[in-house]
């Protein structure tokens, strides 16, 4: 199979996971132009693809690294724009006005939340627990070991518990 062919297949297959990751990440809904920029350096890069793990879990450790790389360049231009949810809930859910009113106040924290932790915490918890990817996947993503991917996650979830007064994941 083409290598064009194949990130073409990896699209349709994972992309909705990679723009919602990418907009955890970034807290913004604009990030239509960094799920292109996953595809063209996964595009770039598949020869260095072993199989080791997921297309998947491969492609999300390629958008960290963009999502990584964009912050550091719109932080040293002193702009960083960060939505409500409620307006990420109304640019991509097709919810009924009723649902996104009876779920917004709990996720709208929930979304702050995550955005106000520390970097290491809010990468585990869009992993593991949004994104619901298991501890050998995200300690691929990360480059950590299995061990400090189940400890940070127990230690973030306690973090956003006691900030949030008991929400979970």
């Amino acid at each position: 199979m083409s290598a064009k062919r194949t990130i073409s297949e990896w699209f349709f297959q994972y992309s909705h996971d990679i723009y919602d990751f990418l907009v955890y990440y970034m807290g913004s809904t604009d990030v239509e132009d960094l799920v292109q920029e996953v595809y063209i350096k996964a595009l770039r890069s598949l020869h260095g693809f072993k199989g080791e793990s997921s297309p998947k879990t491969w492609l999300i450790k390629i958008a960290r690294n963009v999502a990584i790389d964009e912050y550091r360049k719109k932080k040293s231009k002193g702009f960083h724009h960060m939505i409500s949810f409620t307006e990420r809930i109304a640019a991509n859910d097709p919810l009924t006005p009723e649902k996104i009113f009876e779920n917004n106040e709990t996720k709208q924290d929930l979304y702050k939340a995550i955005q106000r932790l520390h970097e290491t915490y809010r990468d585990v918890l869009i992993l593991r627990g949004i994104q619901e990817m298991d501890t050998k996947e995200t300690a691929v993503i990360l480059n950590w070991k299995e061990e400090k991917v189940r400890t940070t996650y127990h230690r973030a979830l306690k973090a956003l518990r006691e900030s949030q007064g008991g929400i979970e994941l």
